[in-house]
């Protein structure tokens, strides 16, 4: 019998920007977004706006959208 439901992560968070299910790895002492630069400015307003984690999708839009204004 194989259970490849075992391989993969739980999503057990909820993005709080876009809704959609994720595994934050922080806990796990490695999480796909600390490998993600965020600037300083954009880690402040996302602290004031969110009280939870943000799946790395919106994350990774949001640096990608935040360099392209900076241009």
């Amino acid at each position: 019998m194989n259970d490849s439901s075992a391989l993969k992560p739980v999503l057990d968070d909820r993005c709080p920007r876009c809704g959609g299910s994720f595994h934050c790895g922080a806990a796990d002492a490695h999480c796909d977004c600390f490998d993600l630069q965020l600037s300083p400015a954009l880690r402040q307003q996302l602290a004031a706006q969110y009280s939870s984690c943000l799946c790395i999708a919106c994350l990774k839009s949001l640096a990608q959208a935040e360099g392209e204004s900076g241009r």
